[in-house]
């Protein structure tokens, strides 16, 4: 079942969410401070190709304060504009009842990538 959801989520936004994704780490990946941010983005990127099956958790290896200010810093850098994305993907897929289940899943990853600091995906 999860196969088919990661098939129907590439073709229900999940290749342009991963695509801004992917570009917005290379891009973040120029500068050596960018770096923590570009790598976030590849992970979120590579989780927003086959979300169905994997999670998202909190990471007890990865907290404190570098985490919140790193996420401080990630809104600051406009990069909130991708968890955007994902709601407003989550709000016109929730209009149809086929893609409600892909809808929610926009809307936890957009939860997600608004503060992406502090989490492991499994």
């Amino acid at each position: 079942m999860n196969i088919l959801g990661n098939i129907l989520w590439l073709i229900l936004g999940g290749v342009i969410t991963a695509l801004l994704y992917f570009v917005a780490g290379l891009l973040m990946c120029i500068t050596i401070i960018g770096i923590p941010f570009g790598v976030q983005m590849f992970k979120f990127g590579i989780f927003s190709l086959m979300p169905f099956g994997h999670t998202v958790v909190e990471s007890s290896q990865f907290s404190g304060c570098l985490c919140t200010i790193f996420n401080v810093l990630w809104i600051i850098g406009g990069w909130w504009e991708i968890a955007v994305v994902h709601a407003v993907f989550g709000g016109v897929l929730c209009l149809t009842i086929i893609g409600i289940p892909f809808g929610v899943q926009h809307f936890k990853i957009a939860m997600y990538s608004l503060l992406p600091f502090g989490r492991t995906i499994q």
